[in-house]
Formats: structure tokens, sequence, C-alpha cells
């Protein structure tokens, strides 16, 4: 060994104190050597000293050997014991090392080779041991910090579920005062629409310009505002999941023609194009023509309302698989691509500052996209800055009932056209959800 070793020998016979000693030097070991007669000098030397090493004669003057072994490894002092034993015992051997020794060696087999691969062995297995309660303090502190880490997280966990259950009690209250304060005002509203009309009825009396233009605000705005209230309120309901589909066989073509009337004013206003193609062999659908409807006015709204100059477009063609689209283009300020999901997100504005130019609830599209799923359709977007947007809204011919099983399939003729046909579903129903897609297209 190139190291110089610390070996202490504590044995009560001098002779084999020297036989070890002359050993050991025999054997080349580079040592620096302490000798002890006694089992008390070997427990106050090795609690004040280091050692690499311990030789131990089985039988002292004062004690067993046994008893110091205990009594060392009792007070925590580590290091390698090798015990001295005059006495061929295997029984005695197995003894010591339950004890806590680390080898032993019969004192008739004493040689400088034997010595020294005993000592060897002895500090090679007591440094593996080391090692080992190394490792094993290590595992433990580990294991007691990953059993505070989840004690924490479930802490941390408790807390969330908490949140998240007040989060959702919210929710749930939110909406139901929304859909409660949505009723409440539309009464009053309908109710100054009503009179804003009447009085502008020239059976009931001829009014001045002035106060003509003064009623004509009043029933504009209460207009204005009632379609607010409304969105708030068809949210409320799409939240809480009790908005439903009321289907039946319409056809499509009247229904678009329908909000493009409605919509031409503001266009007229904006001295904006509205351009309408209507490219269907078969114009019978099975939907709810109301929210066919909403759908189309909420996009037209956008495309008029982002719209400064040029045109607006609705276009509605065929499918494959027995679906149709719904594209309406705008030439007006265009939407960034990051800005693509967002928009779809409820109250979620691209200008969220309270100094935006385009006012609005910020819900047409998240009620178009909560419709649209609940139709089994889908929406693809397709816009750039300062060019325009294109909305393309896919819808099947045919919704499907949730409510009730399945509405069964309206005829067709042999070229795969509706036949006209009576309605067979009278009954409110929502229809069966399927996911929806945002993506870019081209025309």
């Amino acid at each position: 060994m190139e190291d110089t070793l610390k070996i202490l020998v504590v044995d009560n016979d001098e002779v084999d104190r020297m036989v070890v000693r002359c050993a050991l030097t025999k054997a080349g070991i580079q040592m620096e050597l302490s000798e002890v007669a006694d089992g008390n000098d070997a427990f106050s030397i090795l609690n004040t000293t280091a050692y690499d090493c311990v030789f131990l004669g089985y039988r002292l003057l004062d004690q067993n050997g046994l008893t110091l072994i205990q009594q060392l490894r009792s007070s925590e002092i580590k290091v390698p014991l090798v015990v001295l034993t005059g006495q061929e015992d295997e029984q005695t051997a197995l003894q010591l090392l339950k004890t806590g020794a680390t080898d032993y060696l019969s004192k008739s087999r004493i040689s400088p080779e034997n010595l020294a691969q005993v000592l060897r062995s002895a500090i090679r297995v007591y440094r593996a041991e080391i090692q080992v309660a190394l490792a094993k303090d290590q595992l433990r502190e580990s294991h007691e910090q990953l059993l505070r880490k989840n004690q924490e997280l479930e802490r941390q966990q408790q807390q969330l579920q908490m949140q998240n259950f007040k989060l959702s009690e919210a929710s749930v209250l939110k909406s139901h005062f929304l859909a409660t304060m949505s009723h409440e005002l539309r009464t009053p509203m309908n109710a100054i629409i009503g009179f804003s009309q009447i009085l502008l009825r020239p059976k009931f009396g001829q009014l001045t310009h002035q106060q003509a233009d003064m009623v004509e605000r009043i029933l504009n705005n209460g207009k204005h505002l009632l379609m607010l209230v409304n969105e708030v309120l068809d949210f409320s309901k799409l939240e809480t999941g009790r908005l439903d589909l009321k289907a039946e066989q319409f056809d499509v073509s009247k229904v678009i023609n329908l909000a493009v009337n409605e919509m031409r004013s503001l266009t007229d206003a904006k001295k904006l194009s509205l351009l309408v193609q209507i490219d269907l062999q078969n114009t019978l659908v099975f939907n709810d023509p109301v929210r066919v409807k909403q759908i189309l006015i909420n996009l037209l709204s956008n495309a008029i309302k982002f719209t400064e100059c040029g045109e607006v477009g609705v276009e509605v063609k065929e499918l494959p698989a027995n679906r149709l689209t719904i594209i309406v283009r705008d030439t007006g300020i265009g939407i960034a691509s990051k800005d693509f999901k967002r928009i779809f997100e409820a109250f979620r504005q691209v200008d969220q500052t309270l100094t935006r130019k385009y006012p609005g609830t910020g819900l047409g599209l998240a009620i178009i996209d909560s419709l649209v799923r609940m139709m089994g359709g889908k929406i693809f977007l397709e816009s750039k800055l300062g060019v325009g947007s294109t909305f393309k809204i896919e819808l099947p011919r045919q919704i499907i009932s949730a409510v009730g099983g399945d509405a069964p399939p309206l005829p067709i003729d042999s070229n795969q056209v509706f036949s006209s046909t009576k309605n067979p579903h009278h009954s409110s129903s929502q229809a069966r959800q399927a996911p929806i897609g945002y993506s870019k297209f081209k025309l």
C-alpha cells in the first residue's frame, strides 16, 4: 500500500503484539503503529484518534474482546476491526462478525502474507461499508425531501382544487347572473323599441323633423342595445348548455338573402359594395334557420364594422359528403395570424383598450364558434393585415339530433338532391357537438 496507515494493536500479551508488529513490517506495510495492552486504553485512544485499522486480541486482561467491540460500535466509533483469536471456533468467529468485527484471524495463522491480506481486505470492506452508509444517508435524505415535496404538492393540489371549485362556482353564478339580467333588460328594451316605432307612425301624430330624428336615434340605440343583450343571453345559455337548436327543413338561400337585406343599410351607409353569390343545386337544408341567420348576421356585422372601403361578399357553395359552405369576405383591416385563435375567445377583441375604435362585446365570434360546433361544422379563417379577411363556415346539410336519437334522413333523389318534404321534427333539440378546426384556406 502506498499510503502510510495508522494501525493500532490491542492485546494483553506483549509477545502477540510483537508477532503482529514483525509480520506487518516484513509485509512492507507503510505504517504508524501504536500498541495498547487493555480495552480501556484502546477505547480512550480510539475516542480521540482516527486509525485505519485495529488488530484486537480476543481475550484481554480487563474485558472480553466482544464487549470492547460492542462498546466501540455503540459509541459510533467507526474503524476496521480485525480480531486475533487463539480459538479455532467458527461459532466464535461468526459471533465476532455479528457484533461488529470486520474480519478475524487465528493467531496460529499469523504471517506477513496473511496479515497483509487481511489488512487490505478489512480496509477495503470498511471503505465499501462507508460508501454504502453514505449512499443510504443520501437516499434517506432524498426520500425525506421527496416526502416533503409530495406533501407540499398535495397541499398545493388541495389549494388548486379549492380555487378551481371557487372559480367554477363563480362561473356558474356569473352565467346565471348574465342570463337573469339579460332577461330583465330585454323587457324594458322591447318596450322602448316598440314605443319608438309607434311614435314614428304618422297615424299617432306628426312629429317635427327634430323630434323624428331623436326618436329614430332612440330606436336605433335601443335595437343596438337589445342586440348586445341578446348576445350576452345567448352566450350564457351556450356556456351552461341550455341553448338548443330548433332544427327544421328550410330554404337556406332565403335565409341568406334575409340576412343580407338586413345588413344592406349598414353597407349603404359606409358606401360599401355588398355582393351575394349562391351556387347550390338544391337549397333545402335541415338545421336551425334562426341560428344559421344569426351566424351570417354576426359575420356580416364584423365584416362591415372593420371595412372602411371596398366590398363585403357572401358566397354559398356545395361541398362533397352532403355539406355546404358559407363564405364571408371583406376588404377590411384584416387580422394578424397571431390573433387567429384569440378572436374566437369570449370577450376577447384584438384591441382590448377602453379607447378602441371598434365597439362590441367580443362575444360574436365566440357565439359563432359554439353554434358551429353544435351543428357539427367547422370554421376556417384566412386574413392579412391591410388586405381583408375571409371566414368560411362548413356545415352539414342535415344536423344530427342529440335528444331523442338521430333524425331520420331527408328523402333524396337519385342525383343526391333533397326532395321537398314536410319537416319530420317539431321539437326543440340540440345538435351533437363536433370538434372545430381553425386553419387557413385558399379560395
